[in-house]
């Protein structure tokens, strides 16, 4: 049962690992939707804004100007979170690969193996409080600045909802977490 678990939580991680490096790097946090026109798709990432012309399917992206530029709170905290989830997550599948019982690495070791899969199950779940925080973060904001211009009844032509990096964000992150319960709780 041990074995089986731990492979589970493995596979969990590393799935989620790769949602929230993917959600981190892709550019569609926030996606235009105004279906009324429908000549271009815009979709606003952490690290820039891409659209794409319907009507050809040509997509041209403008990055941020700097990295280091003035740029609303809501990208700062979000990128600031989500690269500190990408790290931990990454630092806790590389410790989880360690200790599984099928890794002859330290075989003779069985206290250290179960303590490096609670760390790594610790550190999952400080990844996924941070991935969560951050996409949830980014999500209220798209949320708030939609109810404003509605509450004001400004019409730009484009509103936004969120976008498939976001949801992906909150995907891993709920992965980080389970593996995380799976991980800390679960294993004996």
């Amino acid at each position: 049962m041990s074995a089986a678990l731990q492979v589970t939580a493995f596979g969990l991680a590393l799935l989620s690992t790769l949602f929230l490096l993917l959600a981190t790097c892709t550019d569609c946090w926030m996606v235009n939707a105004d279906d009324s026109l429908e000549v271009s798709h815009k979709c606003r990432g952490l690290w820039r804004e891409c659209v794409t012309n319907m009507q050809d399917g040509v997509r041209t992206c403008d990055q941020y100007d700097s990295i280091l530029a003035d740029h609303p709170v809501k990208i700062v905290v979000t990128r600031t979170l989500m690269i500190s989830a990408d790290l931990l997550a990454g630092l806790a599948v590389a410790t989880l690969v360690l200790g599984l019982d099928c890794i002859t690495f330290l075989k003779e070791e069985p206290g250290v193996k179960l303590k490096m899969c609670r760390g790594a199950g610790v550190t999952l779940g400080a990844a996924s409080i941070l991935g969560l925080t951050g996409s949830v973060w980014y999500a209220v904001d798209v949320y708030v600045e939609r109810a404003m211009l509605v509450s004001h009844n400004i019409f730009l032509g484009v509103h936004y909802d969120f976008g498939w990096s976001c949801w992906l964000g909150m995907a891993g992150s709920i992965g980080c977490f389970v593996a995380s319960v799976l991980l800390t709780c679960c294993l004996y």
